[in-house]
């Protein structure tokens, strides 16, 4: 079997260091989750070093089944109805100022996990009303009440991932997910909060276009998208989708430029950029806390 090797702008070094450790060992002793781990982030090192990390709420199996992503699929546990003080906790001893929460889709809730995100937020915001969180949110299935939830909970960046370019999305996401169902999550988060920012990411490489990523950044201005990041797919096991591309360093910056022709505040586009990507949260803390 022929394996493709990765370029050098893609190799990574090993994580470690004291605070990489203290975030493990506290992550461990709570049981708490990350995406940086569950999602084989390849900045993990770069961030837990630097004392940030994104904290996955409601454990570590997803009730949907997307072939980019390497957290585990199947029956997910019941929830923890502590999680989000010992997030707040935890959070509280990085002495964060800007933390990221996501989570697993939760179909089998009512609310898809809704209400229990918006606790996580609140117990953060109620030790230290100073933390800006950042909440990158799965689709709900497209149920208005449960994005109103998040909109209104008291967080000022909300993201939801497109993830792809239109054409892909049905073979790259779970049946359950759609390109327009992500627009129409976007869309209404803005028009219920029109104070919040919003974020999204396209992930290249999977087989699309340059003309259809750049289609992707119009919808997403046309639903009052302020930040995009594209990065790179990598392939987590070969039970995943295929990389059909390693996209160059100069398309990166390419798009990059584009997208801030189009409006958006702030592009973070590279090789290894993710969604949570340290550089956008550093853009918006200084521009959040400016306007405050």
């Amino acid at each position: 079997m022929h394996i493709q090797r990765k370029p050098e702008w893609l190799k990574v070094k090993a994580p470690l260091g004291p605070n990489y450790s203290f975030i493990k060992n506290s992550l461990r002793q709570k049981k708490l989750f990350t995406v940086c781990e569950e999602a084989h982030c390849p900045n993990m090192g770069e961030c837990w070093a630097g004392g940030t990390a994104t904290f996955m709420l409601m454990g570590g199996v997803c009730t949907r089944g997307c072939r980019f992503c390497h957290v585990t699929s199947g029956k997910p546990l019941a929830l923890d109805p502590y999680e989000p003080e010992k997030i707040a906790e935890v959070v509280s001893e990085l002495n964060l100022k800007y933390v990221v929460l996501t989570s697993v889709d939760r179909d089998d809730l009512e609310d898809g996990g809704a209400l229990h995100f918006s606790k996580t937020v609140k117990a953060i915001k109620n030790r230290n009303p100073h933390i800006i969180v950042e909440s990158l949110i799965p689709d709900f299935l497209g149920d208005k009440t449960s994005i109103r939830i998040m909109a209104e909970c008291g967080g000022e960046v909300i993201d939801h991932n497109v993830e792809t370019v239109e054409r892909l999305s049905p073979r790259v996401r779970d049946p359950r997910c759609s390109y327009k169902q992500s627009l129409r999550v976007l869309k209404l988060l803005k028009e219920i909060n029109p104070k919040l920012y919003t974020k999204s990411s396209i992930m290249v490489g999977i087989g699309e276009s340059e003309e259809e990523v750049f289609k992707t950044m119009d919808d997403l201005r046309k639903c009052e998208v302020q930040i995009l990041t594209v990065g790179q797919y990598l392939r987590p096991s070969h039970k995943h989708l295929k990389v059909e591309s390693y996209v160059h360093p100069e398309q990166f910056q390419r798009y990059k430029e584009v997208g801030e022709s189009k409006g958006f505040l702030y592009v973070a586009s590279g090789p290894l950029v993710r969604s949570s990507y340290r550089a956008g949260e550093f853009f918006l803390e200084s521009l959040i806390r400016n306007n405050k």
